[in-house]
Parts: C-alpha cells; sequence; structure tokens
C-alpha cells in the first residue's frame, strides 16, 4: 500500500473523468465567449473551498479579463479556522436563506452574462439560491459539482432541491462521495480530498477553449503572462490592460444598480 501512488491514480482516473465531458466543457466555454465578445461577463461564484476555482479562473497566470470573481470573505476566510472569522461562522453562513441575493443585489445582471457556480457537494444553501437567481434573470448557468458526492449527500434546502436543479449545464470534478480518495490501514477516515483537482482541470480546460474562440474571432483575450515569457515590460503592459479591461467591464455591472 502506498497512499502516494494511490492518490496519484485516483487523480489519472480524474483526469479521465473530465476528459470525457468534453463536449459539454465545449458549451461551457462557447457561451462564455459570447457574454465576453458582447461586451458582458461570466459571473463565478463559490463558497467554502470553491472559492479556489473563483480564483483559478482569474485572475492569475494564464487567465484574462471577462469573468467576475464573486468572493465572500464571510464564506470563505478560512485561515483563522476558529475565534473570530472562524470556520464554524463561515459553514453556518453558506446556509443561510437570502444571502445570495443581498449579494446579487450589487450587480446589473443581464441575460447576455453567463455564470458559473461551484460547490462539490451542490447541497448548501447560498450557491443554490445564486444558481436559481441566475436562472431567473435567464442567465445561462454551469455548475461544476462532484456528482457522486451530490448523489449522496442532502440538501440543505427546505424543498429538498440541489445546486443540479438549477442548472442549464452540469459538469462533474470526478471526486468520489465525501471527497477524500486516500484510505490508511488502521485509520477510520479518508484523506486527501479530489476535487479541486477535478476542479482546476475543468476550469482551465473551459479557460483554453475560451481563449481559442475569443482568437478565432478575431478578439484575442489579454492573458496575464509571465515576465519570462514575453520580457518584463510586455508582461507588465499586459497586466495593466487586462486589470483596466476588467474595470471596464465591471463598470457595466454596476451603472443602472438600482434604477
Amino acid at each position: 500500500m502506498n497512499p502516494i501512488r494511490d492518490y496519484l491514480k485516483y487523480s489519472r482516473n480524474i483526469i479521465d473523468r473530465i476528459e470525457a465531458q468534453t463536449e459539454n466543457i465545449t458549451s461551457a466555454a462557447q457561451w462564455f465567449a459570447a457574454s465576453i465578445l458582447s461586451g458582458r461577463m461570466v459571473h463565478t461564484f463559490g463558497s467554502g473551498h470553491s472559492r479556489i476555482m473563483v480564483e483559478e479562473m482569474w485572475p492569475r497566470y494564464g487567465s484574462f479579463p471577462g469573468f467576475n470573481p464573486i468572493v465572500e470573505l464571510s464564506l470563505t476566510f478560512h485561515n483563522l479556522v476558529v475565534g473570530a472569522n472562524g470556520q464554524r461562522q463561515a459553514m453556518f453562513l453558506e446556509n443561510v436563506e437570502g444571502l445570495a441575493e443581498r449579494i446579487l443585489r450589487n450587480f446589473d445582471i443581464t441575460p447576455d452574462d453567463t455564470a458559473l457556480i461551484i460547490s462539490s457537494s451542490g447541497c448548501n444553501i447560498v450557491p443554490i439560491e445564486m444558481a436559481e437567481l441566475f436562472q431567473q434573470k435567464k442567465v445561462k448557468t454551469v455548475v461544476i459539482i462532484s456528482q457522486k458526492h451530490a448523489d449522496a449527500s442532502t440538501s440543505k434546502r427546505k424543498d429538498g432541491k440541489k445546486l443540479s436543479d438549477f442548472a442549464d449545464l452540469i459538469l462533474d470534478t470526478g471526486a468520489p462521495a465525501g471527497d477524500a480518495m486516500v484510505y490508511i490501514p488502521g485509520l477510520e477516515t479518508p484523506v486527501s480530498p479530489g476535487s479541486t483537482v477535478g476542479g482546476a482541470l475543468l476550469i482551465n480546460s473551459i479557460k483554453a477553449e475560451t481563449a481559442r474562440l475569443l482568437t478565432d474571432t478575431g478578439h484575442p483575450p489579454k492573458v496575464l503572462t509571465a515576465g519570462c515569457i514575453i520580457g518584463n515590460e510586455k508582461a507588465k503592459t499586459l497586466f495593466e490592460n487586462a486589470y483596466d479591461e476588467h474595470a471596464h467591464r465591471l463598470s457595466k455591472l454596476y451603472a443602472t444598480v438600482g434604477r
């Protein structure tokens, strides 16, 4: 028994699962590219550790503007663990009814936008309500869940509905029920989750295909790129231009709020 090899083996299985979803990944990228080309944005949201996937999409090296990362610190600020701003509060808040509406109240959402909601279990109230609200606004909504984990879990909503019930397209991280993938002899509970591996593969597959689509239409994205590849001056220019574009796109989301 070698836990390192076990984890890597399970991760290879996740790669196969992601590859099997190529058609749906392509559809998501087409929707996202359409939003970006129309001058609008793709709204990305995740509570808890799903925040990782939001930040994996944008902003970071190899990413580009067109995505609106909605990250609520009250739902995702984990490093203190206990005490003020602790994990107990965050886990409580992600199941507070109405919080998603308060978050989206800050933005002017249109049907030209698209959305990407990430939740491994797909059973917490805030991400579910977020997807529900986007669909009510006629926004095409892609969700990333761990299908086996979601199937084995119970929704926190009173009506029992899960995130997948408000999805126009579902993508699966390929992680198992419970997320953790490695069992150690003598240890009752498994370790080492897989949803982050699958989620990152999905995010970057979508990102790559979206970049191809934008480029093919004659609108190549401004990609945050390291100086060691293109030189420090060009890298600095790209950073400034990409952040400026993000600001200009974001300004449209505030222009008519409340009117």
